[in-house]
């Protein structure tokens, strides 16, 4: 990791002022940072409203004086969907975030080294940069059979998570495998997967959950660690509230139609094409804490309810053994993990229906007495 600080090596690179204090707005974006401490004044463009300007302000000092952070990623019982995800950021981009501000030391799906090679530099970049180093883990960790369903370098998912925790500044459980089991833990879990909090309870841990999680919210915690060396507020689950602090049913563009009790019985009923409220198909926004609705996808082009999808629900714990993805909710989540917001939304969810239902059965009745 070179000493100078990330806006040195930008200047470097011929980045100008002006072009600079445009990254840190776009970064101040992917961190989702709404206020800052007042900092001194930073030459800021005068068309930023105070807040963002704070934002940025706080950004630039940090970027002038902080260095590169390494970063080691471990890939376990996952499908690498999490890491394409990342691929896929646009604020900002996979490019800037290597080049400018992190230093990747270890990924095996990114690294041009393999076998023997790639396990070498993990094991010196860990001992050069030994309590400075942000650990990322992908997938989930098997511990039945001991332990023997992952090996990588003929050691344990287990063996390798414990050597790389230990060293770790801050660990990022990246996708819902590694935050709460995902898809290996559901029933019957054959091979026993655990989470990253099942198995660390020493290190600070900050989940997110998604299948996969949303690139920008990856970015954004990545790049807020890497720039002021503290994790940002979590919620009970250790999720960042910045990206998991309201539900997809918060800021769904449906929404209105849930208030007005107008749902899609079917995926092609006039309700599904007029573009109702797909709350009895299934979808699970309402118990559901994601940015979804709000960030979206491949650059804010859509999010699955607005393809006509209902939301799986795939940044809660269990999600997998949950009520059924087409099975509409009619009842708060029992579940152990459950926030107790999380409870209280399913039952305005339910208390919502049965108000829609009403009006509607009201409407009618006016109408009969009309007619």
């Amino acid at each position: 990791m070179p000493e100078e600080s990330v806006y040195d090596s930008l200047q470097k690179e011929g980045v100008s002022r002006r072009d600079f204090l445009k990254l840190c707005g776009v970064m101040a974006g992917a961190m989702g940072m709404t206020s800052m401490p007042p900092l001194e004044k930073s030459g800021l463009p005068s068309s930023l409203d105070v807040t963002e300007a704070k934002s940025v302000e706080r950004i630039a000092k940090a970027m002038e004086t902080q260095p590169r952070l390494p970063v080691i990623w471990l890939e376990f019982q996952d499908c690498t969907g999490c890491s394409e995800s990342l691929t896929r950021a646009n604020a900002p981009t996979l490019g800037n975030l290597v080049l400018n501000t992190l230093t990747i030391e270890h990924h095996e799906a990114l690294s041009a080294a393999a076998g023997f090679q790639v396990e070498e530099a993990k094991q010196q970049a860990m001992e050069k940069y030994a309590g400075q180093y942000i650990l990322v883990v992908e997938g989930s960790i098997p511990t039945g059979e001991h332990a023997a369903y992952c090996t990588v370098g003929g050691r344990t998912a287990e063996m390798i998570l414990e050597e790389a925790a230990a060293g770790a500044a801050a660990i990022i459980a990246i996708g819902n495998c590694a935050a709460f089991g995902g898809l290996p833990k559901a029933k019957p879990n054959p091979t026993n997967a655990a989470s990253v909090l099942d198995l660390v309870k020493d290190k600070a841990v900050v989940n997110l959950p998604g299948c996969p999680p949303i690139p920008e919210a990856i970015v954004g915690v990545i790049t807020h660690f890497a720039l002021f060396g503290v994790l940002p507020e979590l919620d009970k689950l250790n999720r960042p509230m910045a990206f998991y602090g309201k539900t997809v049913h918060d800021r769904c563009l449906r929404r209105p139609f849930y208030e007005a009790g107008k749902f899609a019985l079917t995926f092609d009923d006039e309700g599904a094409r007029e573009g109702w409220c797909l709350f009895k198909l299934g979808c699970k926004g309402p118990t559901t804490y994601n940015a979804c609705a709000s960030i979206r996808w491949d650059s804010g082009l859509s999010f699955p309810v607005q393809s006509n999808h209902p939301c799986l629900g795939c940044s809660e714990p269990d999600f997998w053994d949950g009520p059924g993805f087409y099975q509409g909710l009619s009842a708060p989540i029992n579940r152990p993990n459950a926030t107790a917001v999380g409870a209280a939304a399913a039952a305005g969810v339910v208390a919502g229906v049965a108000a829609g239902a009403a009006n509607k059965a009201k409407k009618k009745q006016a109408n009969e007495k009309e007619e």
